[in-house]
């Protein structure tokens, strides 16, 4: 790949919750810093959760630079001027935007925007901006999003239930907003580790580690690794694997740079048939069917 090269348009997937309700979900796998822009007007507050990796907002046509580290979120509003998104997302980043229109946004808030301090009166014309780190609730929610593996009829519902009640999570006023219910999840290590053998499994996603060997390697017990990856990413190892290689299949497939051979070798199959069967699984479809749906690239 070359240097800088943008791929955007493969590393945006946005979903429009509602009128003047969006998620924006910003995936580089590459080993490059990869540049996305999109235009955002006044009318619009910003929220990103760094999930992953390292980003940077630029402003003022790159004069100025906002980092955002791993498991940080930013808010982004200002009503005296536009505030266009241009992110450079870090080499192996996640990033989960919501952009809602302030009109929205105050309409959930209007009996107790009180507590906001950037809605008040006072501050209605101020710009803000604000970074808070990403509690554990919120983190099971915006993994929940990334790794969404539903069936698309329902997507649209599932990821306004998820924007909502991240952003409930976000202005959750308790004191102890970032304990959880699970009491294995209030443990930060646990979750570390947990996370940790998720990007295990996806490394090495051609020849995965058996489960007792993924347990030794992060040095958790074979019961919590279960519960915990559960309670974290909504599915047991094995299914959230293999709904991520088949995404990453049908991505690789997208690029036509692959037939479907080389594709099923780079996601563990050594045999096309199994591949096939996979793939026709989740999708409903065989990936040469798939192929030949696709558009043709010139």
């Amino acid at each position: 790949m070359e240097e800088g090269k943008n791929i955007a348009v493969s590393l945006t997937e946005e979903t429009k919750v509602e009128e003047g309700f969006h998620i924006l979900k910003f995936q580089n796998e590459t080993s490059d810093k990869q540049i996305v822009e999109r235009e955002v007007d006044t009318s619009f507050i910003q929220f990103h959760f760094n999930v992953k990796g390292e980003s940077k907002f630029l402003f003022n046509e790159g004069r100025y630079e906002l980092p955002l580290a791993e498991e940080k979120s930013l808010i982004l509003y200002n009503p005296q001027r536009n505030l266009p998104l241009n992110l450079v997302l870090g080499p192996k980043s996640w990033l989960i935007s919501l952009v809602i229109s302030i009109k929205k946004f105050h309409a959930l808030f209007s009996e107790e925007a009180n507590y906001i301090s950037f809605l008040s009166t006072e501050n209605k014309d101020k710009k803000y901006y604000k970074d808070t780190p990403i509690s554990p609730s919120m983190a099971i929610v915006l993994n929940q999003v990334m790794n969404f593996n539903l069936t698309p009829t329902i997507k649209s519902l599932y990821f306004k239930a998820k924007a909502y009640e991240l952003l409930s999570l976000y202005f959750n006023r308790a004191e102890d907003a970032n304990v959880e219910q699970c009491p294995f999840l209030s443990d930060e290590e646990n979750i570390l580790k947990i996370r940790r053998a998720k990007d295990i499994v996806i490394a090495r996603m051609a020849e995965p580690p058996s489960l007792q060997e993924l347990s030794d390697e992060i040095n958790l017990s074979l019961k919590k690794l279960k519960e915990g990856f559960k309670q974290i990413y909504g599915d047991s190892v094995y299914s959230f694997l293999f709904d991520y290689k088949m995404e990453y299949a049908r991505k690789l497939l997208d690029t036509g740079e692959y037939n479907v051979n080389e594709v099923g070798l780079k996601v563990g199959y050594s045999t096309a048939s199994h591949f096939i069967a996979a793939f026709k699984k989740k999708f409903g479809t065989t990936p040469k069917k798939y192929l030949m749906s696709l558009p043709a690239t010139h």
